[in-house]
């Protein structure tokens, strides 16, 4: 029996891993639960999987969640605050943390779990994508088993050999693959009227609010290489992106005498959820099989097809940030943040959010972050720099 903590419950990914372990009583006891403000919502999973605890991010949410846990009487003890997500996620009684709180948000409890050597489920990429070699450090130090959740990196974690000692020696490149999001063949002159609620429409996949946003810009997939070099240890050149629409592919590993080995599956996160959960196992996930039967033709396009380098300029970024020094990538990180928050909010237009990103970058001052306090610090400044950015676009 694994003793789970699941950070960001109400979320899209929250909602799925505990889906998944609703389907296995005998293997998985969720311990904590943690959200940000949907009171109502988390009462409903605490009457569901009666965990021990529930922390809310914010105090008047947490205090309003322990009026009613305690109205329902139920016997699930209710904290609030940063301190309170720290506790959760290194209590000596939990064996793994599906970490999936959006943002930067997310990278304290990442790291306090890797320090407690917890089996750490990754589906914050801003934990590698900020925290870099301070997280990896983490990571090391406490004896953690970090699994990727991300669809992308999971699939190349199940196309990787087991032991990655051996893996600089087999592989020849990692390659993700990218759905092209909602706007995939849309016309460049168009994109400066795309609104909220166009971006956040993903032709496969059901996501929150930002994640959809960062597909519809490409600038999840920018977060993807940039969490792929640390989390595999290649070298940015070594990381390829292709769209494939259909999103069968998750993703792919060619090896150096040119084989290529792929994951493929349906469009379900539960899939690689439930590989987090289980590993080195395998458990059902309640995700459909691939019906092959039924499959419609799968297609594969480069960036340089159909103007994609100019429709999906934030991509390129995250090359650029990893040859940059260290801090860079968490510069972008936080500009992206801000600008997508903005453009949901109406400040900015859709194709403004690259110019955010991209002038952050060259503002930003770099102090090559070595502990959370320094990448925190730099994480605000970088903020601040791209709200500036942001006030001067809003007409």
């Amino acid at each position: 029996m694994q003793h789970i903590t699941v950070l960001g419950s109400t979320g899209s990914i929250g909602g799925n891993t505990l889906d998944v372990i609703a389907r296995h009583p005998d293997r998985f006891k969720v311990f904590a639960l943690s959200a940000a403000m949907q009171v109502d919502l988390m009462l409903t999973q605490c009457a569901q999987f009666k965990p021990r605890f529930a922390v809310m991010a914010h105090e008047d949410a947490g205090r309003r969640l322990a009026d009613k846990v305690a109205a329902e009487g139920l016997k699930v003890e209710v904290r609030w605050g940063a301190e309170a997500l720290l506790g959760i996620s290194e209590h000596p009684d939990v064996d793994a943390v599906m970490a999936a709180i959006v943002g930067a948000a997310g990278l304290a409890p990442c790291l306090a779990a890797a320090r407690a050597g917890k089996r750490l489920l990754l589906a914050n990429k801003e934990a590698l994508v900020v925290g870099g070699d301070v997280f990896l450090a983490a990571v090391a130090q406490g004896g953690a088993r970090l699994l990727p959740i991300d669809s992308e990196h999971s699939a190349i974690f199940q196309s990787l050999p087991e032991d990655p000692k051996t893996w600089d020696a087999r592989i020849e490149k990692i390659i993700l693959t990218a759905s092209g999001g909602p706007f995939r063949t849309r016309a460049l002159d168009t994109l400066r009227d795309v609104t909220p609620q166009e971006a956040c429409a993903h032709p496969n996949w059901v996501m929150g609010r930002k994640i959809s946003v960062d597909s519809a810009t490409m600038m999840n997939k920018a977060l993807e290489v940039i969490e792929a070099r640390y989390l595999f240890g290649v070298q940015p050149a070594q990381i390829e992106v292709v769209i494939h629409p259909q999103s069968v592919v998750h993703s792919m590993v060619q090896y150096k005498d040119a084989s290529v080995v792929a994951q493929m599956g349906t469009p379900d996160m539960r899939v690689p959820i439930a590989y987090g959960l289980s590993w080195p196992e395998r458990v059902v996930s309640g995700a459909a099989a691939l019906d092959f039967r039924q499959l419609a033709p799968m297609t594969f396009e480069s960036l340089d097809d159909l103007g994609h380098a100019q429709r999906f300029p934030g991509l390129k970024l995250a090359w650029q940030s990893l040859e940059a020094p260290f801090g860079t990538c968490a510069v972008l990180n936080a500009a992206n943040e801000v600008a997508v928050e903005a453009f949901l909010e109406g400040y900015i237009r859709f194709d403004q959010i690259h110019a955010v990103n991209q002038g952050t970058l060259s503002q930003a001052a770099f102090v090559s972050p070595t502990s959370l306090a320094a990448l925190l610090a730099l994480d605000q400044e970088s903020r601040s720099v791209a709200m500036a950015l942001v006030r001067k676009l809003t007409v």
